[in-house]
């Protein structure tokens, strides 16, 4: 087997580089689906989303740990992976683009309860469509503000290496 291909399926991190990814974004769903499911059920999603984030951050301090063992500085270099994992997957994947979703389905029933031909039912649709649709355009913009954000605060107190 090829060295290079070996290598980089070790380098990909399931959490952020793969469809595992999308499991952060099931609160967005349920912001989507909101009218139809209640917030029993939207909170069961958020539920799902932080579920990830906690995997996340467990498998980003589980690997800092193995990995500077031969240092002896493992507590802090954990205890910052950990920090960094939980604070860029709760605002990456969780806060920001739960409040985009929500607040685009909002305005655009909103906007859309104008139109006084149109069935409430049928809007229901056209907001949870709206919100679906959203979602793949705010991903990559929403994940690269959060790394400038944690780039220019709190990745600036620490440094790995």
């Amino acid at each position: 087997m090829d060295d290079s291909k070996s290598k980089s399926s070790k380098d990909v991190d399931i959490y952020r580089d793969t469809p595992v990814r999308l499991l952060g974004y099931a609160n967005e769903v349920g912001e989507s689906f909101r009218a139809k499911i209640g917030p029993r059920w939207v909170l069961a999603t958020y539920g799902l989303s932080t579920a990830y984030v906690i995997a996340d951050t467990i498998d980003k301090s589980i690997k800092t740990y193995n990995k500077s063992k031969v240092n002896g500085d493992q507590i802090e270099k954990t205890a910052y992976a950990a920090t960094d994992a939980f604070i860029w997957q709760m605002l990456a994947s969780v806060l920001v683009p739960g409040f985009t979703i929500n607040r685009a389905c909002a305005l655009s029933n909103y906007m859309l309860s104008k139109n006084v031909n149109l069935k409430a039912s049928r809007r229901e649709w056209l907001v949870i469509c709206i919100g679906i649709c959203v979602i793949p355009f705010i991903i990559k913009p929403i994940d690269h503000s959060m790394d400038k954000l944690m780039d220019n605060t709190l990745r600036k107190l620490y440094t790995l290496e």
